[in-house]
């Protein structure tokens, strides 16, 4: 059955619009208030002024009527000091009014201010907590491969035939596991014994990397649960590209406490990963052109930015004041927000920093 219409001079009900219930609408109705008792305010001040006129112009007109318009007068003058009360009433009302509406607003900039920080905060929290995991399973990927049998047998017996073996096996781990670069095999001179991508990354072979921070603590382990990490740099040997290295000794046999034999360092391919997390970030489309998503790392170094500038160059003047989280208003007026790694499991992570800067609405993009 067809819907009926609406009858002649019956008006069609308008859709109800959703109550914007923002902290900002805070905010808009103290202003809205402000400007009503303003406005009437005004308009309370003209009647009075032109009551007073009118029980002036009565006055003169009583005076002329001489003792006829005696009692015109007396009205005259009630009307008057009704006018005057009127008026100081109302001056009285404004002035309370705006003193109650100032606070209101300032209570409400409050409010604003700290709930954008607490949900800025919170972003940044996610943004280096899904690193953290991320990493976390970097840490056990390299112990894990450190024990594979085509390992050990390089590491423990280089030779063609080893290495030829190896550099198969760490084909198939990086044909499953597409978040590395490269996986290197080395000797406890430093010299790659093997890695995965020959073809891609010829001159691997020739590197030494027995001077890279990674190589130096893996050898140092003191069992197969301990790995070492690097803080994210770009690789030579990987044609530049950035890298968080993890590394983890190779023992004889495969076994935790056994004799170090060499080293495996596993690159995680850094950009790609990293850039996923900061764009990820649960902004709505009116917030992304004003806010910046960034990881840093201990030293404050941007180690990935929303709007890719900054990488492994720019240091973020960050004020966390000894704090693991929190926010505050920048110099341009605008909400920064951060929260310290909080690592994961067995990875403690190493002082990294989520960060969430953000311009203030009014801002230019």
């Amino acid at each position: 059955m067809p819907e009926a219409s609406p009858s002649r001079g019956q008006a069609a009900k308008s859709p109800l619009r959703p109550m914007d219930s923002s902290p900002e609408r805070v905010l808009a109705l103290a202003d809205e208030a402000a400007s009503i008792a303003a406005a009437k305010g005004r308009a309370i001040t003209e009647i009075t002024v032109r009551t007073r006129i009118l029980a002036l112009n009565a006055t003169i007109e009583a005076a002329r009527a001489g003792p006829a318009g005696r009692g015109f007068a007396v009205v005259a003058d009630a009307v008057r000091s009704v006018s005057s009360e009127v008026g100081r009433l109302a001056a009285e009302m404004e002035t309370e009014l705006a003193n109650s509406l100032g606070e209101l607003r300032e209570v409400g900039a409050r409010m604003i201010a700290e709930t954008r920080g607490e949900r800025l905060v919170d972003l940044a929290f996610n943004a280096v907590e899904i690193m953290d995991r991320n990493l976390y399973e970097r840490s056990c990927d390299v112990r894990w491969w450190a024990t594979d049998a085509a390992m050990v047998a390089v590491a423990g017996n280089p030779g063609a035939e080893a290495a030829s073996h190896a550099r198969e096996r760490l084909k198939v781990i990086l044909s499953s596991y597409t978040v590395y670069l490269d996986l290197w095999i080395c000797g406890l001179d430093g010299r790659i014994l093997a890695h995965g991508r020959p073809d891609r990354f010829p001159g691997v072979a020739a590197l030494d990397v027995s001077r890279e921070s990674w190589f130096g603590k893996a050898m140092k382990a003191a069992s197969g649960e301990t790995f070492a990490v690097a803080d994210v740099t770009a690789c030579t040997g990987l044609n530049g590209a950035l890298v968080a290295t993890y590394a983890a000794a190779i023992r004889e046999a495969g076994s935790s406490r056994g004799r170090i034999i060499g080293v495996l360092g596993i690159h995680f391919d850094w950009s790609p990963q990293a850039q996923a997390i900061v764009n990820g970030a649960r902004l709505g489309p009116h917030e992304k052109r004003r806010t910046r998503v960034l990881l840093l790392d201990a030293g404050h170094r941007v180690l990935a930015a929303s709007d890719r500038t900054g990488v492994l160059s720019e240091i973020v003047a960050l004020e966390t004041k000894g704090a693991e989280a929190g926010s505050y208003r920048g110099s341009d007026g605008g909400m920064v927000a951060f929260h310290r790694t909080p690592g994961y499991e067995t990875y403690r992570g190493l002082g990294w920093y989520g960060v969430i800067l953000q311009r203030p609405s009014g801002a230019a993009s």
